[in-house]
C-alpha cells in the first residue's frame, strides 16, 4: 500500500475535511526516538509481528504518553493469534475487547452505523461481498481495541479487513465504492477521536 494509499489518503483527507495536513507520508521505525513526534501511527500486516526488546519498550511508552495506532490488514485466526501474544507483550495489564458501536470512534465526524469488510483490491474488484475475505473460512470483520485506565482508547484495530488498499484503489472502477467511502469516512472518524481524545 506504501506510498500510494498514504499519499492518496492524506489528499482526500484535506480535500474533504478542509484539515491542514503534511502531505507526505513518514515512515517510522517503533525504535526510532523520534516516536512521540507523531500523534498517530497506522500498522498493518502484524499477523508475523515479532516486536524486539527496544521496540516493544518504545512502543508501550509511546501509547503510555498519548500516542495513538490504527491496525490493519491482517487476516484469520492464525495471524490473530501472533498478533495478540505480541501486542500482550506490549500491555499485559489491558484486555482487547469490542469497540461498541455506541462509541464516540464510529461517530466523531460520520455516522458508522455497521462494521464492514473492506477488501484488498483482487478480492474487492470480483464485486461480490462473499469474497471480500482472505480467510479459508468465514471471518467476519471486527473492530476491536485497547483502553487505558482512563476509558481512552489507545489502540484500534481493524481486524480481516484492508483498509490500505481502499485508500490506494480508490479510485479503480472496479473497487467497490461503498467499501472505500467506509474506509475513508472511518479511517477519518479514527484521526479525529485520537487528536481529540
Amino acid at each position: 500500500d506504501f506510498p500510494k494509499a498514504d499519499r492518496q489518503f492524506l489528499y482526500v483527507m484535506e480535500r474533504t475535511l478542509g484539515w491542514d495536513v503534511f502531505p507526505c507520508e513518514n515512515p517510522i521505525s517503533l525504535s526510532d526516538p523520534e516516536l512521540r513526534r507523531f500523534p498517530f501511527l497506522y500498522m498493518l500486516e502484524v499477523g508475523d509481528m515479532a516486536l524486539p526488546p527496544q521496540e516493544l519498550e518504545n512502543f508501550r511508552n509511546y501509547l503510555l504518553a498519548g500516542g495513538f495506532v490504527h491496525i490493519d490488514d491482517f487476516w484469520d485466526v492464525n495471524e490473530w493469534a501472533n498478533f495478540e501474544r505480541e501486542i500482550t507483550r506490549v500491555f499485559p495489564e489491558y484486555d482487547i475487547v469490542d469497540v461498541p458501536l455506541d462509541h464516540m470512534i464510529f461517530k466523531i465526524i460520520y455516522p458508522i452505523e455497521q462494521v464492514l469488510q473492506v477488501p484488498s483490491i483482487n478480492n474487492g474488484s470480483s464485486g461480490n461481498p462473499a469474497y471480500y475475505g482472505e480467510c479459508r473460512d468465514d471471518c467476519p470483520a471486527t473492530v476491536k481495541g485497547i483502553f487505558n485506565d482512563e476509558g481512552r482508547l489507545m489502540v484500534v484495530i481493524t481486524h480481516n479487513s484492508d483498509m490500505g488498499d481502499a485508500w490506494e484503489w480508490a479510485e479503480q472502477p472496479t473497487y467497490p465504492y461503498d467499501r472505500s467511502n467506509y474506509a475513508f469516512s472511518f479511517a477519518f472518524n479514527i484521526i479525529a477521536y485520537a487528536m481529540v481524545y
